[in-house]
């Protein structure tokens, strides 16, 4: 129990640990993984049940039971879509995992790490993003999956402590993470080049801080810049994209730099925008580019001298290094479809070639949109007509209220609100978990209340919902109104609907929900 003190213990004949060392690489890749992982079981603590639990909006347990017919049997299933939740998909059992991923993340963000924790971690949260649909079904998800899975060779079999002397950071590993920091931002670079034309004109950015997902109050501020500005920053994402990645490979200053500017381009892009834990966890991924000599100029003088006082690390036992040289040559295998995938004019976006999704391909906003449209639920007691009073349903962060400044989220996942982007692009038949939606707020369902932002119907549902259409703009400097944004009515997207409408109660039938 003593071994923790031995970090800071004053050792005067230890040397300063060597420049290409990695344990203060490990050290703050671990933490900041662990701040990652904490932020995705927190997410999943406040949203999951009402997305995919017995009473959600796509029900989980009936998507496994889909699942299984088609595979032809859980066993089958299993290896087809890989989750803990094949034993049992309750609403107690998806609780009890959150509970545990919370304090196995909550326990890495401290300190203190090792495999079986790890794992623990890695095997949860795959287990959550493969019965979490639509509502996992982003590239981040897969990414801190890719990530995690590396994360376990990183750490001691035993002994949890921040700095283990007897289990040196394996460089093998080190060096995967950095060819996972290629292929995210390599990959990105190339969608984008085969997107869309604003990309390669360099104005992809005059539309981008206004129509993407969920704008933060910078957005606003960025939107308003001229277009030579938004020029330059185009052709500065390309340069970080597809010309900074190769510089992981190179020698030590080369690779120092290019690490210094994934990192400083993510930080960009998390002051623009709402984008989930997706550059909170790519930073982390970066931070392999770097070494103990980088890290330890940024110690404050007495940690400084502390961590040049720890114990030597002993060499790698041959077991350490039989393991990571399989899992080096598992990756390799695994990234060739990847790589061919980034290499096909027909490259697809965060797609995933295995079923544990070990090594994956990414990309991002291929193309942008010029315009903002978005679906807005209103709510009334009247009988729908010219004199009906419709009150308006707010979400916590995606635009609603014109006045309402935009939020700051990140690395926090509005998952609802994301999606309610995503069904602004396609018509009602396409989204049937919208549907759903509609039909638990008229039940007056708490959990899909609960998704929503607070305003009318909290005690009791309205007689009839439906959803216009509006395009969404950002005002401009000048504007007198104090708005954020001023939106033009487009039309219809769901026509008013209430309980008593056999359609509606048809069509929940029709998809296995329960009432």
């Amino acid at each position: 129990m003593a071994a923790p003190l031995n970090l800071v213990a004053p050792d005067p004949g230890a040397p300063p640990a060597p420049a290409s060392s990695y344990r203060l690489v490990r050290f703050v890749f671990l933490r900041l993984l662990g701040l990652v992982y904490f932020f995705a079981f927190l997410c999943a603590a406040r949203q999951l049940l009402p997305l995919v639990g017995e009473h959600g909006l796509l029900p989980a347990a009936s998507f496994l039971a889909r699942v299984s017919e088609l595979q032809g049997g859980d066993s089958a299933a299993f290896w087809r879509l890989p989750s803990l939740f094949w034993l049992g998909c309750s609403d107690a059992a998806l609780r009890a995992g959150i509970w545990l991923g919370l304090a196995l993340s909550a326990t890495l963000l401290l300190g203190l790490a090792n495999v079986p924790l790890l794992a623990a971690l890695w095997a949860l949260y795959m287990s959550y993003v493969h019965v979490g649909q639509v509502f996992y079904g982003y590239g981040w998800e897969t990414l801190l999956l890719e990530t995690g899975f590396l994360a376990i060779f990183l750490c001691p079999l035993g002994r949890p402590w921040p700095f283990p002397s007897r289990t040196p950071t394996p460089a093998g590993v080190v060096w995967l993470l950095r060819w996972l920091a290629f292929r995210v931002m390599f990959g990105a670079g190339l969608i984008k080049l085969r997107g869309a034309p604003c990309w390669r004109d360099l104005t992809c950015l005059v539309y981008h801080y206004e129509t993407q997902p969920i704008p933060n109050p910078l957005s606003w501020y960025f939107h308003q810049l001229p277009p030579w500005f938004h020029a330059v920053e185009t052709a500065f994402n390309h340069f970080v994209e597809l010309v900074v990645p190769w510089m992981v490979f190179g020698p030590r200053r080369l690779r120092r730099t290019g690490g210094f500017l994934l990192v400083f381009f993510r930080c960009l892009l998390i002051a623009s925008g709402n984008l989930s834990f997706l550059n909170w966890l790519t930073r982390a991924v970066c931070v392999a580019c770097f070494d103990d000599g980088a890290l330890r100029r940024l110690l404050p003088g007495r940690l400084r001298t502390a961590f040049d006082r720890l114990p030597a690390e002993k060499a790698p036992s041959r077991a350490r290094r039989v393991v990571v040289g399989l899992l080096m040559g598992l990756v390799a295998v695994l990234s060739i479809n990847p790589v061919v995938n980034m290499l096909s004019p027909q490259q697809a976006m965060n797609a995933s070639f295995d079923p544990f999704e070990l090594v994956n391909t990414y990309g991002a906003f291929g193309s942008v949109l010029r315009e903002r449209y978005e679906i807005v639920l209103q709510g009334t007691d009247d009988e729908p007509g010219p004199q009906a009073r419709w009150l308006e349903y707010d979400f916590p962060c995606k635009p609603g209220s014109v006045a309402r400044r935009p939020c700051v989220t990140s690395p926090y996942h509005r998952r609802l609100d994301w999606q309610m982007w995503f069904a602004a692009m396609s018509d009602a038949g396409r989204e049937p978990w919208l549907v759903h939606l509609v039909y638990e707020l008229l039940e007056g369902d708490p959990g899909a209340r609960g998704l929503l932002a607070e305003g009318p119907f909290m005690s009791r549902p309205p007689r009839f919902i439906r959803a216009l259409y509006y395009r969404y703009e950002f005002t401009r400097f000048g504007d007198r109104s104090g708005a954020w944004w001023r939106r033009t009515l487009a039309g219809d997207y769901l026509k008013p609907m209430s309980l008593e409408d056999p359609r509606l109660s048809a069509y929940v039938a029709a998809h296995g929900w329960p009432p």
